[in-house]
């Protein structure tokens, strides 16, 4: 089987590469900066556990593990995963800052209950408690079908469901918490991740 179309000659690299920069640039900017510079510094109960580290590193060792696995060329997928996998990046994308937006000042990165919490069910939310990680899921399933490799794909979905599993085990319970039967009756409305199935 030839290597992964990223690697070769013509315009699939380009692609991918803007497709990996519009994500990344999603994170640093849509998920970091920008609700920074609307919100400011948002206050309240900090529940993170440490997951936001976790979060990050399990991340860039995934997706930079990718890279390795598609350049060695192992278990490398057919080449219409590269358009698959292009695709779900930028959707992936899309949900995720959609998402971010919807729920505006009360999005951070770390578990943190504001003294004023609610429920936003607006957008995405009505149908999803965690939409932003839908969005993040889809991207990294993309990064592994893009690269074409069977290997990455399987790492990027294995380090999602443990890390961020542990993520929305400490969200959920926040949540809870504070806002007991109305996050309760709000769980039983909607999917975790994705819509009608979990």
């Amino acid at each position: 089987m030839p290597g992964a179309l990223v690697f070769g000659s013509g315009p699939y690299g380009v692609i991918f590469y803007v497709a990996y920069l519009g994500w990344l640039l999603g994170e640093s900017l849509g998920a970091t900066v920008l609700p920074r510079l609307l919100y400011g510094a948002r206050k309240g109960v900090r529940r993170d556990r440490g997951s936001f580290i976790i979060n990050v590193v399990t991340l860039v060792i995934a997706v930079s593990a990718d890279f390795v696995f598609s350049k060695r060329g192992i278990a490398l997928i057919p080449p219409v995963g590269y358009y698959i996998g292009v695709v779900l990046i930028v959707f992936g994308l899309v949900v995720r800052q959609w998402a971010i937006a919807v729920l505006g000042r009360f999005f951070t990165l770390t578990v943190k209950i504001q003294s004023d919490h609610t429920i936003v069910e607006q957008g995405p939310y009505r149908l999803l408690r965690y939409p932003s990680y839908t969005g993040l899921l889809l991207t990294l399933i993309g990064m592994g079908l893009a690269l074409q490799t069977w290997t990455g794909l399987a790492l990027n979905v294995l380090v999602f469901a443990v890390v961020f599993g542990y993520r929305i085990y400490l969200e959920e319970k926040a949540l809870n918490s504070a806002l007991g039967q109305r996050y309760a009756s709000y769980s039983k409305r909607t999917k975790r991740l994705i819509p009608y199935v979990f």
